[in-house]
C-alpha cells in the first residue's frame, strides 16, 4: 500500500509519500496551499505518478486530543481535494509534528532558509511514518 501525505497549513501544503510496501516515508515536495486546491489536476498527477492507494491528511488537534477550528478548517480543505481524486482519504493525528521536524532539521545542521522550504514536507514525512507504523500489526514484520 503506498500512501501520500498532506500536511495542509493556511499558506503551504507539505507532501510526502511512502514507498510501495507501504514501510517508509519520505518527504517529496512543498506546495501552495491554493494552487493544490485550485488546480485538481495536481493531485491527480501525484496519485497518479506514485500510484497512491490512500492519501492521510494531518489532522491538527489540540494537545489534549479535541478538534479545534484548525482541525475542522483542514476537514473542510480534504473534503474538497476528495472531490479530485478516486482513492479514499484518511485523517492521522499530526500534533507537534511541525516542531519535531524543525527540531530535527535543526539537528542535521539545516539553515533557517532551509526549514523554512522544508518543514511542511518533513512534517508530512513524520506523521506518515507514525500512520505506516500504527497500521502494521504488532508483531508483524510486514
Amino acid at each position: 500500500m503506498r500512501a501520500l501525505a498532506l500536511d495542509i497549513g493556511e499558506k503551504r501544503t507539505g507532501v510526502a509519500v511512502s514507498d510501495a510496501s507501504g514501510r517508509v516515508a519520505m518527504p517529496l515536495k512543498v506546495v501552495e496551499s491554493a494552487r493544490l486546491l485550485g488546480d485538481a489536476r495536481m493531485l491527480r498527477e501525484l496519485v497518479a505518478d506514485y500510484e497512491a492507494d490512500v492519501i492521510v491528511v494531518g489532522l491538527p488537534l489540540s494537545l489534549d486530543g479535541s478538534e479545534g477550528p484548525q482541525a475542522v478548517a483542514v476537514r473542510r480543505f480534504a473534503t474538497r481535494l476528495a472531490t479530485f481524486v478516486p482513492v479514499p482519504f484518511d485523517f492521522h493525528d499530526e500534533r507537534l509534528s511541525s516542531s519535531q521536524a524543525k527540531r530535527s532539521m535543526a539537528e542535521a545542521g539545516a539553515s533557517e532558509r532551509q526549514k523554512r522550504g522544508s518543514v511542511d514536507m518533513v512534517a508530512a514525512a513524520l506523521f506518515l511514518q507514525s500512520y505506516l507504523d500504527a497500521r502494521r500489526e504488532p508483531g508483524s514484520d510486514a
